[in-house]
């Protein structure tokens, strides 16, 4: 039977925790613009966000193991003992056997610098039942003291896998893993499991990857988007409005919605290059120029793009608070 409403309640006035995957910005030659990187990496520290780091924001399924060696070098050397997370990406093939010892080995080099892996999923996880899954989740943790789990739908990758309820409500017996990222684009399937967290393990993150639907976290989802590596200081803001009762909260985020329908409109992956057109229009990047090999936008979008800035500025400058 279709069920018409949520089966969690809105909770207003709690923090939410906010991580946000970093773009990548390159040069002409495609090469890494790391002093730029570095800078909105320190902006997102500084915004109060959680930065993750090779994600797919940050192509991470593009770079060469040096490359993703020195994102995390130099993300280490910003975060200066604050948290960030990182992605574990499996290269393998339609129809590999889930192999651990992949994991485990990028797990461990993400442990040196002290990064909270969130682990993609590769064929090998989508070709595994829910058992040999669990038992993965397992073995996992004995090796890392907290993760991250990735749920992600076949709409975004070939190998994903969104894992059945039973599955879900298992791992919170991990206490290893201090979350997962849910990205269905279904907001029925994350109210269910927001319904399960609040009944069995209520510190568990729920972090929404519906950049379409950002106010999940009105629910009690958490969030790692790529859409917030547009503008941390306004989804900062908008967290902070909802913490404070603020009425300003459903303003905002309606306007960073619209910033994300367009964003993330067909073809997907090309939502990266409006990301970096975002952050030349805001002054915060010197070019719109991203990895070779991933889908670009066209032209005309930054007039639209530069309108929905004027819009979100315009508001923020004329609006007050509620007394």
């Amino acid at each position: 039977m279709l069920r018409l409403f949520p089966n969690v309640s809105i909770k207003p006035c709690r923090a939410i925790r906010g991580m946000s995957a970093v773009l990548l910005p390159f040069t002409e030659e495609g090469r890494i613009r790391w002093s730029e990187f570095e800078t909105h990496l320190e902006r997102t520290f500084q915004n109060g966000l959680v930065p993750a780091v090779n994600m797919d924001t940050g192509f991470g399924n593009l770079l060469n193991e040096a490359d993703k060696r020195e994102v995390l070098q130099r993300t280490v050397a910003i975060a200066q003992g604050r948290d960030f997370v990182a992605g574990v990406f499996i290269g393998d093939q339609a129809g590999d056997r889930l192999d651990l010892a992949a994991y485990l080995s990028r797990i461990e080099t993400l442990q040196e610098f002290g990064a909270i892996p969130i682990l993609f999923p590769s064929y090998g996880v989508a070709n595994s039942s829910d058992q040999e899954l669990l038992t993965f989740f397992h073995d996992i943790a004995r090796r890392t003291p907290r993760f991250l789990g990735f749920e992600l739908g076949t709409m975004f990758v070939p190998c994903g896998r969104i894992f059945s309820l039973k599955l879900f409500e298992e791992l919170l017996s991990i206490r290893e893993c201090i979350g997962l990222k849910h990205s269905s684009l279904d907001r029925q399937q994350e109210w269910d499991r927001l319904a399960i967290r609040d009944r069995v393990r209520p510190d568990f993150m729920v972090l929404t990857g519906n950049d379409l639907a950002i106010d999940m976290v009105m629910y009690g989802s958490d969030y790692l988007l790529g859409l917030s590596t547009f503008a941390p200081d306004w989804f900062a803001l908008r967290d902070h409005f909802w913490q404070q009762g603020d009425p300003r909260f459903m303003t905002l985020n309606d306007l960073l919605q619209y910033l994300g329908h367009f964003a993330f409109r067909k073809p997907v992956p090309a939502y990266k290059h409006s990301a970096a057109q975002f952050l030349q229009i805001r002054g915060w990047m010197s070019s719109d120029l991203i990895h070779p090999q991933s889908p670009r936008r066209p032209d005309s979008d930054r007039e639209i793009l530069s309108k929905l800035r004027d819009q979100i500025e315009e508001f923020l400058h004329n609006s007050q608070p509620r007394m």
